[in-house]
């Protein structure tokens, strides 16, 4: 993900790929301007592309696209580009690719791309054999300038993420690392029992950190802090559920003003949500993650085998932020079967966090219910309600509140109790009315929530009356 943040993604691939389709939908997803190359060079020259090659030649037109592409890719504002089919067989374009953007190559058989182009006119796809041909030679090159490769969108996302969603990735967690540097593993010491990773001789040193909560300390952060021994080109795998990635990652942020960290996620929760983005931290006694950074992952490897060990409490748990993220995408990802699932959520993730990586504007929506939930979280000493259970609840809240405020359907409401069932939290409601009032995303001490118009259209930074707000709150909390 650190990579695709500052830079342009250009989509590569045969004819027929589908290039100008997928791009289109790649930049509304991460919130960025679309150009296809083609397009351009329509405009510039005011003729098709057939045009071009009929009256001038190839060689003109190559020429015409380099000059276009590398000009196009010299903006600094990060863009989405669908380049031509051959545009990457020009050296000047592959130097310009590799310098400022990354390159996805749209991975589509021949057979099927010449079904999508049999007889559109292109110059290039008049006959079939001499298109197979074609495909075959450009095939290396669109396999060495490839930083990712997919063929839809979520694959796409992934990709750009560095995020690995694949059954076994355990096993060869290795071949998904950054391939240099000494590792220092820092894990959760029960899942460190029951999935211990083949690290190799690059393993430098192993780390471990209690279950839950009680991993995000200071204290906790400050043995690690002297423990550590890796230089700065050292990279710290963090490997358990949420809280034992958010401590590896923080710790990784600071160590050494910063070094290289991995997520290895065990949990449900970590898997589709936490270990995704770079939001690392830490606990205080006043609030849930109120000390952190932002340090983007280098690699988040993520292996749905691990959930097997899961107890269905922490299954239940990394639901609320699967159905969370499911209402965010207007889509119902939790009906998908595992893999999927976790697929699903982590590449809408992903695209939140790439178009806004320090959260100054739309990423705030992934915060959906969670300034009722880390009220009661802070309010619970982290020793109860779980995250999971915090989450249902103040989805409920959030929830509520637009069905009041912004006309969300009410039947919304009901399918939340169908998923999510979850009794009332056991803490004091002054002490979770005062922990939600160090919430981040206040200002001037107002609390500005994220609320639902509708599943799929999420609004951010809503302000209502204190005393509304309280009284959501008070409906999620029970005598102790």
């Amino acid at each position: 993900m650190e990579w695709a943040v500052s830079r342009h993604v250009a989509l590569t691939g045969f004819m027929g790929s589908g290039k100008t389709t997928l791009g289109r939908r790649l930049a509304g997803a991460l919130e960025r301007r679309f150009v296809d190359v083609d397009e351009e060079l329509q405009a510039r020259h005011g003729l098709s592309i057939t045009e071009m090659f009929e009256r001038h030649g190839e060689a003109w037109f190559r020429e015409r696209e380099a000059d276009a592409t590398t000009e196009l890719l010299a903006d600094p504002e990060p863009a989405v580009f669908a380049l031509g089919g051959g545009a990457v067989m020009a050296p000047a374009i592959q130097a310009a690719l590799r310098l400022r953007a990354v390159t996805a190559y749209l991975d589509v058989p021949a057979d099927e791309a010449w079904r999508r182009v049999a007889g559109s006119g292109r110059p290039l796809a008049q006959d079939k054999a001499a298109f197979v041909r074609l495909y075959e030679e450009r095939l290396p090159t669109y396999r060495a300038c490839a930083d990712v490769v997919g063929d839809d969108l979520d694959p796409l996302l992934l990709g750009l993420g560095g995020i690995v969603v694949s059954r076994g990735a355990l096993g060869e967690l290795q071949t998904y690392l950054p391939p240099d540097g000494p590792i220092a593993l820092i894990a959760d010491h029960r899942v460190l029992e029951l999935h211990p990773p083949a690290l190799g001789p690059r393993l430098a040193q192993t780390l471990t950190v209690a279950s839950g909560e009680e991993a995000k300390r200071p204290e906790v952060c400050h043995e690690l802090w002297n423990e550590l021994a890796i230089d700065r080109a050292g990279l710290v795998v963090g490997l358990g559920g949420g809280t034992a990635t958010d401590v590896a990652g923080f710790v990784a942020a600071t160590y050494l003003r910063g070094v290289r960290w991995a997520a290895v996620p065990s949990t449900l929760v970590g898997q589709v949500d936490a270990a995704i983005g770079g939001k690392t931290g830490i606990d205080l006694a006043k609030g849930k993650n109120l000390v952190g950074a932002f340090h983007l992952p280098a690699r988040v490897i993520s292996d749905p085998d691990l959930l097997a060990t899961l107890p269905a409490a922490q299954r239940a748990e990394g639901m609320a932020e699967v159905v969370k993220t499911g209402l965010l995408a207007g889509h119902p990802i939790w009906e998908l079967g595992e893999c999927e699932m976790v697929s699903a959520a982590a590449a809408f993730k992903a695209a939140v966090c790439i178009a806004d990586p320090a959260e100054t504007g739309r990423r705030a929506i992934l915060n959906l219910g969670h300034t009722f939930a880390h009220g009661l979280e802070a309010a619970g000493g982290y020793r109860g309600p779980t995250h999971g259970e915090a989450v249902s609840l103040g989805l409920r809240a959030a929830l509520r509140l637009s069905v009041r405020h912004l006309g969300l359907d009410a039947d919304v409401m009901h399918q939340l109790d169908e998923l999510l069932p979850v009794e009332p939290a056991r803490v004091d409601l002054d002490a979770a009315w005062r922990a939600m009032s160090f919430d981040k995303k206040a200002r001037d001490g107002r609390l500005r929530l994220v609320l639902l118009q509708a599943p799929g259209e999420p609004v951010f930074g809503i302000e209502l009356p204190a005393d509304e707000v309280r009284g959501e709150l008070a409906r999620l909390v029970a005598s102790a």
